[in-house]
């Protein structure tokens, strides 16, 4: 039988795609391996969002051609759709695929196999319309099932490569999205968290759809659904209509990734960002209404060129306001091709160090106040694992429906299900817990009615 072994890199719509790649080469019988060991096809997954994506795609192949010269070796993802030919100059890469007609990859594999001749596969991506299907009915090593919604984004942020990795905004049918979820909670996934490049932009290019409504469909279509999870949604996509859908399901969770970027409107208006920070604390007040309790997590950038000390603070006044449950604090990463990378007043790399940890200690200070209101309460966990500092334990990490990282001990075989856990001990980023019972179907109902 005829091996594959894949790596991927970056973010989890790529580790979604390399799932519905790996669905892909099971239908023409290969058999999956681990990436460490020797592989009839490798297949690398590349990540473009910052120049170091690039350098880390680049040793993955050259680590992948080093274990077995003699494999097919197939690069696909965003550096693979940005600079082909650059991938293609590496000895010993036979196969370029980028973003998008991903099951190709076959096909060029069989005729690599033949002709023996390097396939650069990669099209472009700007002409593309339409979405790319690419159903995972179930993952290799997921309790919670993503499932990608959209492709693409049309914001064009002035730090920002992706929409010439990923194209423009296009969305996938509803009822294709209905029946895939309906398919992962027959498969037994009780939360499904939607992904995509720009996931709350949903629907923009459809004629009579848009997230509110989809949201709507998932909640009422989906037979046995219990969770419904947004991975990222902009301050702009969090129209009233969705507000109100937020309100009423009694299964979309107690969490939004909202990212922020930065707290300073000079620095948004550089960032060509769609919002003002009077904007975005508005809509936030809105969704904590319709949602007691709400997590909200988000990214920032630091160091963003011309940042004065007196724009990061507007920064870090205006994170201490809002208060959320945990912050992503990256640095800024110059990224060629971008305007940003043009723009005179590079900060230098001391500032952003110290910006960054000054933000990320504010962070974790933010995360315990949250968690800490949830000490003594008992919340609804899916243990996902084993804990990962002690395997051997028998304890279980998983998360709860408004995002704490729990650690309980609990039977092996409620893996995957929903479960009531006594946090004994609010912290960050983990939280202790005690097991109460598992949820049947009918008690999951009757709890959400109690709490």
């Amino acid at each position: 039988m005829t091996t594959v072994a894949f790596h991927t890199l970056g973010c989890k719509v790529n580790h979604y795609e390399t799932e519905a790649i790996w669905q892909f080469f099971k239908e023409q019988d290969y058999e999956r391996v681990d990436f460490n060991q020797i592989s009839d096809v490798y297949v690398i997954n590349t990540c473009t969002v910052t120049n170091t994506g690039d350098k880390k795609s680049r040793q993955i192949i050259r680590r992948a051609i080093r274990k077995n010269p003699d494999a097919v070796i197939c690069v696909t993802g965003c550096y693979a759709q940005t600079s082909p030919d650059e991938i293609m100059e590496i000895p010993g890469v036979d196969i370029v695929v980028g973003t998008q007609e991903r099951r190709n990859m076959l096909e060029y594999i069989e005729r690599y196999k033949k002709e023996r001749q390097p396939i650069n596969g990669v099209n472009n991506i700007m002409k593309t319309r339409t979405f790319e299907e690419m159903d995972v009915p179930f993952f290799t090593d997921r309790t919670r099932a993503s499932l990608k919604i959209q492709e693409g984004c049309n914001n064009f942020c002035t730090f920002c490569i992706i929409p010439w990795a990923r194209g423009l905004m296009r969305s996938r049918p509803p009822e294709d999205v209905v029946n895939q979820a309906q398919q992962l909670v027959d498969a037994g996934y009780k939360e499904i968290v939607l992904t995509g490049i720009h996931t709350g932009g949903y629907g923009e290019d459809l004629k009579d759809c848009n997230l509110a409504a989809l949201l709507k469909d998932l909640d009422e279509k989906v037979t046995g659904l219990k969770r419904i999870r947004i991975s990222s949604i902009e301050a702009s996509q969090i129209t009233d209509e969705v507000i109100d859908i937020l309100d009423q399901s009694d299964k979309i969770v107690r969490h939004l990734h909202i990212p922020l970027q930065a707290g300073s409107d000079t620095v948004l208006k550089r960032m060509r960002r769609k919002y003002t920070m009077d904007f975005y604390h508005s809509r936030l007040e809105k969704v904590k209404q319709a949602l007691p309790g709400l997590a909200i997590t988000s990214d920032v950038i630091v160091g963003f060129p011309g940042e004065t000390e007196e724009e990061f603070m507007e920064t870090y006044h205006s994170i201490q306001e809002i208060g959320f449950s945990e912050l992503h604090v990256f640095p800024y990463s110059m990224r060629s091709g971008t305007p940003a990378a043009r723009m005179k007043d590079q900060i230098d790399d001391d500032t952003k160090v110290d910006r960054v940890h000054r933000l990320i200690e504010l962070s974790d200070q933010q995360a315990k106040e949250y968690a800490s209101q949830y000490e003594g309460e008992i919340l609804e966990v899916i243990p996902e694992e084993p804990y990962k500092k002690d395997s051997n334990s028998g304890l279980y990490e998983g998360y709860s429906d408004n995002y704490l990282k729990v650690v309980f001990e609990c039977p092996k075989e409620l893996v995957g299900q929903i479960v009531r856990v006594k946090i004994t001990k609010a912290g960050y980023p983990y939280n202790e817990g005690q097991f109460v019972r598992a949820m049947t179907d009918e008690s999951h109902n009757e709890a959400l009615n109690i709490s």
